[in-house]
């Protein structure tokens, strides 16, 4: 089973991407999903993810800018954001958990121009 990542591109700053994550196939009993990033030559950072119950969570440096929604029964998070900026720049992952698994996305570009 895999994640499917979609909606990444090029962007100039202050614009706006909505990253789109779907499940290959059917997967019982997410509880969390979320997205994390990395850019170039620095650590993968969880963005922002949301349990099952809608709680959410954030990123400090995303704030205000980006918000996360999904279905853990549908299998599906997505990732909006606004007021993008360069320092956004980076592999987007999605991921969930479903007990002790983790299922990870294969990764879209997201890449914002000055």
């Amino acid at each position: 089973v895999q994640l499917q990542a979609s909606g990444g591109g090029l962007v100039q700053a202050g614009g706006s991407l909505r990253l789109s994550c779907v499940a290959s196939r059917r997967i019982f009993g997410l509880y969390r999903m979320g997205w994390y990033r990395q850019a170039p030559g620095k650590q993968r950072e969880l963005v922002a993810d949301i349990t099952s119950g809608g709680s959410t969570n954030y990123a400090d440096s995303v704030k205000g800018r980006f918000t996360i929604s999904g279905d853990m029964v549908k299998n599906t998070v997505y990732l909006q954001m606004n007021s993008l900026a360069p320092v956004d720049t980076a592999i987007y992952y999605c991921y969930g958990r479903s007990g002790p698994y983790h299922y990870w996305g294969q990764g879209t570009q997201v890449t914002v121009s000055s």
